[in-house]
């Protein structure tokens, strides 16, 4: 991505499977948050330990999600204008460096998600080739080891669903990009939690749409 998006608009507990492995409970309405767009990666581009998140222990995870990017402003949309101000799709990596999101911020996510190189964004494919964003599988590899596998179909709320609800009364800015929630199996969530350290190399692909790979390296 060449220049940050206006805002990156983030949903939470978007799978049934991940609220269940945090903790939490399947939400009725979209969990929203946002990353600063100042965190936005390339493909290839090095993830970031800074020592800020090296206070308390290893914090760092990964959260492989489709990524939602419109082509022109979007406010008040129906279903049908939703899906076509998607301009088209990604893979990405919602990082998170979770003392700072559950107790680093007054209970707000986003310090916890913003940290620079926390959101590597891979190539934009265009929506035109894109069938069906319901139907991609998602798979997130942690030195070569998968550690999320699963379907879009899952997605508790489907992009078109996340469209029409945050544009309503809020216009969503062309270039926004919309990440669409993680699967299970983040580090967080596994016994003992399993989180990254320097040299790791994190892997996110989802079928239709490509791959992107980003090595972990502490400053």
């Amino acid at each position: 991505m060449k220049s940050p998006p206006p805002a990156i608009i983030c949903i939470g507990r978007n799978y049934a499977d991940h609220a269940n492995e945090m903790g939490g409970e399947v939400p009725e309405s979209p969990t929203v948050f946002m990353k600063n767009p100042a965190s936005v990666i390339d493909d290839g581009d090095p993830i970031i330990i800074p020592p800020i998140c090296e206070r308390h222990g290893p914090e760092i995870d990964y959260e492989g999600e489709l990524a939602v990017i419109l082509a022109h402003d979007l406010t008040d949309a129906t279903a049908d204008m939703a899906m076509s101000a998607v301009k088209g799709y990604a893979v990405a990596n919602d990082v998170t460096a979770r003392w700072w999101q559950k107790k680093g911020s007054g209970g707000q996510w986003i310090r916890g998600k913003s940290f620079n190189s926390f959101c590597p964004i891979g190539k934009l494919i265009d929506a035109d080739s894109v069938d069906c964003p319901q139907s991609l599988m998602l798979r997130t590899s942690v030195n070569g080891r998968v550690v999320q596998e699963s379907s879009t179909s899952k997605m508790i709320f489907s992009v078109q669903d996340l469209l029409v609800e945050l544009s309503r009364g809020m216009t969503l800015l062309e270039g926004t990009v919309l990440l669409t929630g993680t699967p299970a199996g983040v580090g967080a969530g596994a016994r003992p939690p399993r989180f990254l350290d320097d040299g790791d190399v994190v892997e996110v692909a989802i079928d239709g749409i490509g791959e992107i790979r980003n090595t972990v390296r502490r400053v």
